[in-house]
């Protein structure tokens, strides 16, 4: 090519870029006056105060919560607006990005990622073109765009099933620093994962994908989307998305407020009953029957233990007379109040009209009959004795969750009863631990928060959200229907939003009105989202469908990356727990984004001897560095480990490297560190440090620029799942891996090492530095024709 043409494809690439840019800053400022706009809204609500009819403060509350919402919406500051656009054959030109915004006129100037429109941005191929021409994805740096990457859709041009979507876009996301916490992958969604986000809501879905196929960031672009989608229905009854830990909440806290969507709630699974910190844990086997679903029949068994007869008679004075139960007549006043279909401590009333009748009875036969007129005021005396309450609870005592589980898990004769012929001799001396001094002081572990919610639901002590008619308590309540019905016709021409709301709102015949309904102990939601969902036990499975009992899931996980108590073959054991109202429906993400291929070769032989069923995703970039394996004296494990750490946190700078290590050895790595440079921990400020010192467990779900693996072998043997435990360990990094160790690597590892060296000689392939550098493509698969504007960067 001459140079004047050189010089003229540049010029060209040049004015691209700058129209472009031009689309781009004048998307920002219209939403700088959108906001405004929705700031003199709401201001404007405000001033209206806070008086009026119900149905007047019911439609300025629909208006300012509109309001409010959309300012969060267009709260975007200098992430990035817009990401791309898509030319269709019918001339129809589409900017797709974060947030819908308007021109003056109303019309779009950017379609939101989630409508409909903008699906063929990430469907379209070129054997599927979806009517689109040509796809063009920027690659910006906060409000400024620095490239663009073409892609011309020829549906002549059979480009494979694997292709990515924005190409250049997506390798120059992948090749970012890490900061500790996650960014939405809104800009760069492949077409397999916007199937997952677009899935259809009812039922349950399970998602799988191996390490860095984004099965975590689809779960959370689902949640966005479904909202966008369901909005009314979801935002009333909810959203709830549990992660494994709070460092794993901590790292993916910023993506949906970048989207625009701040109503999900987040928990753990030991977060669900709020309040009761999981500080203890247990054993591998106790930790395993703790959450087999045997123990729904256990529970079930020690709370009947707890409905008993008086082991000797119990008198009761009242006036002259001493008033006597037999332990036979205590017997016959338990089993009737067993008869009742309720909670045990719901049936605790039962026992006391049963009681207060024996004591009236009691006193007629003493010739102290009780006339009706009398009667009410007879059995209140009674009740306020206190031998009566005594009595109550020695047959049939009230019991919190905590107070139950505490006394019967310090209890080997309790346990032994109530799991005979369920649990084996070995399983249930599991199960005892000793009785601490104060119900207060129990060191309660993720596994008995589990087994406190099932004995809360057998106590009775939930108390899920009730609903009852407003009109019931609003006596201007028809007042309050005319009122939105006529604000329908006015809102209609102005504000499309504020009618449907007004709208559904009119057709809410029913309001929640417990106290406790933000209570995650109590509350319910429309859907629930769940994250590294092949670790959680049937129990804590039981615990989540209390909390969705419309049956509506979306569940994300691994098999292969289960380090839990169990490792479940299938996910249909995994959800065995859950209410089925349809069929499983199971996608999974076959493509690995994030770990380069130099490191899923390694990890891969590490899946193939722990789960040689299951097949790792496939990777698409080399990163041009070979694992290092380093085999050091034990006396120098804590120290190389360190210097290895120090060495790559220089390599990726300003990035950010996990050190992952048995439990036993963090607090020496700390030490060896020192507190400027790493933290450890369970907390959610490990990620802030430049090295993050964690379990496996604990690094589930986590991405580092570069990983450092200590003493893999204990790793092995200090999980239940061994291998599987490694594996997560080893996937972790979107750069470079360190391994470190004094005793013998696993065979699945050690044919990765090569002996007598400490690093295997890199690869030939260059780095993916360059966005536009090839990626690995499986089968020989080609990727898809396109060009990076300008060429370099």
């Amino acid at each position: 090519m001459s140079e004047q043409a050189d010089t003229a494809t540049a010029d060209a690439a040049t004015s691209e870029l700058a129209a472009e840019q031009a689309v781009i800053d004048h998307a920002y400022a219209r939403i700088e006056a959108m906001r405004e706009q929705a700031r003199k809204v709401a201001d404007g609500i405000g001033d209206q105060g806070a008086g009026g009819t119900h149905s007047a403060r019911l439609e300025r509350d629909v208006r300012l919560h509109v309001t409010e919402r959309r300012l969060a919406e267009l709260r975007v500051g200098d992430a990035p607006i817009c990401f791309g656009r898509t030319d269709h054959d019918d001339g129809e030109r589409l900017y797709i990005g974060r947030v819908a915004v308007s021109d003056d006129t109303n019309d779009a100037l950017v379609v939101d990622w989630r409508a409909p429109a903008a699906e063929p941005f990430y469907r379209a191929t070129g054997r599927h073109p979806m009517g689109v021409t040509r796809r063009r994805h920027f690659v910006v740096r906060g409000r400024r765009l620095v490239a663009m990457d073409d892609e011309l859709l020829d549906p002549d041009h059979d480009d494979g099933d694997l292709v990515l979507v924005g190409e250049g876009a997506l390798l120059a996301t992948l090749e970012r620093s890490r900061t500790g916490r996650m960014g939405d992958i809104v800009a760069t969604i492949q077409s397999e994962q916007d199937e997952v986000i677009r899935a259809p809501l009812p039922g349950i879905l399970v998602v799988e994908g191996g390490p860095g196929s984004g099965k975590t960031a689809v779960a959370l672009h689902r949640a966005a989307y479904i909202l966008y989608t369901h909005r009314f229905p979801l935002e009333r009854a909810g959203v709830l998305l549990v992660g494994p830990n709070r460092v794993f909440l901590r790292y993916i806290e910023d993506v949906l407020p970048s989207l625009g969507e701040h109503t999900v709630v987040f928990a753990t699974p030991s977060g669900l009953r709020p309040g009761i910190p999981a500080r203890g844990v247990d054993p591998p086997l106790t930790a395993w029957v703790k959450g087999d679903p045997r123990m729904v029949e256990v529970l079930a068994r020690a709370v009947g233990q707890r409905q008993q007869a008086l082991s000797e008679p119990a008198v009761i004075p009242f006036g002259r007379h001493r008033l006597t139960v037999s332990v036979a007549d205590s017997a016959r006043l338990v089993s009737r109040a067993r008869g009742r279909s309720a909670a045990h401590n719901e049936r605790r009333a039962n026992l006391e009209r049963l009681l207060v009748r024996h004591l009236v009875e009691d006193l007629a036969q003493r010739g102290s009959a009780v006339g009706d007129e009398a009667r009410s005021d007879v059995e209140e005396a009674l009740r306020a004795e206190p031998a009566f309450a005594e009595t109550c609870q020695a047959m049939w005592p009230v019991l919190t969750p905590e107070a139950f589980l505490h006394r019967f898990l310090a209890s080997p004769a309790l346990i032994d009863r109530a799991g005979r012929g369920l649990l084996d001799a070995a399983e249930r001396a599991a199960l005892h631990r000793p009785a601490s001094d104060r119900t207060a002081e129990v060191a309660w572990s993720d596994a008995d928060i589990a087994l406190l919610d099932e004995a809360a639901v057998k106590l009775g002590e939930r108390r899920l959200p009730r609903v009852r008619s407003s009109a019931a308590d609003d006596g201007d309540h028809d007042d309050g229907r005319w009122a939105i019905e006529r604000a329908l016709d006015d809102a209609g021409a102005h504000d499309p939003e504020l009618r449907a709301q007004l709208r559904r709102r009119l057709e809410a015949e029913a309001v929640t009105t417990d106290d406790e309904a933000g209570d995650l102990a109590t509350r319910t939601f429309g859907h629930v989202l769940v994250d590294e969902a092949q670790d959680l036990t049937p129990m804590q499975w039981r615990m989540l469908a209390r909390r969705c009992p419309g049956g509506s899931m979306t569940i994300v996980g691994d098999l292969g990356q289960a380090t839990g108590s169990r490792a479940p073959a299938s996910w249909d054991d995994v959800v065995a727990q859950l209410p089925r109202r349809r069929d499983l429906r199971v996608t999974t993400l076959t493509v690995n984004y994030r770990t380069p291929a130099e490191v899923m070769e390694v990890a891969a032989r590490v899946l193939a001897t722990a789960a040689p069923n299951l097949t790792p995703p496939v990777p698409v970039r080399h990163a041009g560095v070979e694992p290092v394996f380093s085999n050091v004296e034990a006396d120098d494990l804590i120290s190389a480990t360190a210097q290895a750490a120090r060495d790559e946190l220089a390599a990726v700078a300003p990035g950010k490297v996990g050190v992952i290590a048995p439990a036993g050895l963090l607090a020496e790595l700390v030490a060896a560190l020192g507190p400027d440079l790493a933290r450890t921990g369970t907390e959610a400020g490990v990620l802030d440090a430049p090295v993050a010192l964690l379990a496996p467990e604990t690094a589930k779900g986590l991405e580092f620029d570069s990983v450092v693996v200590a003493e893999p072998a204990r790793v092995v043997a200090e999980s239940p799942q061994g291998l599987r435990a490694l594996y997560v360990a080893l996937t972790r990094t979107t750069r470079r891996l360190r391994v470190v160790s004094a005793e013998p690597l696993p065979a699945a590892l050690a044919t990765s090492a090569t002996p007598g060296t400490e690093a295997a000689a890199p690869r030939t392939e260059p780095l993916v530095a360059a966005p536009h550098a090839a990626p690995a493509f499986p089968d020989g698969a080609e990727p898809r024709q396109g060009r990076l504007w300008p060429e370099g960067r």
